[in-house]
């Protein structure tokens, strides 16, 4: 059985890596144009949700999406969803309609072509440094004074113990959503680890189940109460991957 599941698993993630480049190559000239100005982040996002449903598609990934509350595109929203795979990125462009901005990692920016792009349209952060994340922050309050909502995944990197059901959250989505006084999306994703981990020679294609919880009103709070509402988070989405195992 081994000796036949070796050769998929390369063959999957190696067809995984050459969709994310390859995919990129045909419409470079395209996003080169709409990802020169901020005014041109709409088209972008539409050509990104394009992208990643194409992705999806391709690996054989099927997002299933049960909304206990539907999204308003009038107003703005923090999503926090877990983070677990590298197909998080993916799925999260998939399920949400209006447009938003991504505060990720540094790493991505160094994956060819793709990277490029990726630090033109999201908000990159630095943790090992802390200017850096000052600046991510306030990066992320104009962009939201734009409009724009904002999909911080709280846990800031994928556990390195894969284990681990969910790490410690951090308080930058918090912090920012009780500033601009605009609710919480908790998002949980089921199946990004195990159909798509960072071992290699894991996974399958298969469903991926989403759920957009009942959004964290943050009217009224103040920064004193950026803890509460972070474990308020941590322990929905946590409860709510738990009772899934």
């Amino acid at each position: 059985m081994k000796l036949f599941k070796y050769p998929f698993y390369i063959f999957w993630r190696c067809w995984f890596y050459g969709w994310v480049l390859f995919s990129i190559v045909p419409v470079f000239p395209v996003l080169l144009v709409v990802t020169s100005s901020e005014k041109l982040y709409p088209a972008f996002f539409k050509i990104a949700r394009g992208w990643a449903n194409t992705i999806l598609f391709v690996m054989g990934f099927k997002v299933e999406l049960n909304e206990e509350e539907k999204l308003d595109n009038t107003k703005s929203y923090m999503f926090c969803p877990n983070h677990t795979s590298m197909i998080d990125i993916m799925v999260m462009l998939s399920v949400a309609k209006n447009p938003f901005v991504f505060v990720g990692k540094k790493e991505l920016t160094k994956i060819p072509v793709f990277g490029f792009f990726y630090k033109r349209t999201c908000i990159i952060v630095d943790r090992s440094d802390s200017k850096s994340r000052k600046a991510v922050f306030d990066e992320a309050r104009r962009r939201m004074c734009e409009g724009l909502d904002v999909c911080i995944f709280p846990e800031g990197l994928v556990p390195d113990d894969e284990s681990i059901v969910l790490s410690e959250f951090k308080n930058g989505a918090f912090r920012l959503a009780i500033e601009h006084q605009i609710p919480i999306v908790p998002m949980t994703f089921y199946d990004c680890k195990k159909r798509f981990s960072y071992t290699f020679f894991s996974g399958s294609p298969g469903i991926l189940r989403v759920k957009i919880h009942r959004f964290i009103q943050t009217e009224g709070f103040t920064i004193k109460n950026s803890d509460s509402l972070k474990k308020q988070t941590f322990n929905l989405i946590y409860n709510e991957l738990i009772s899934d195992i």
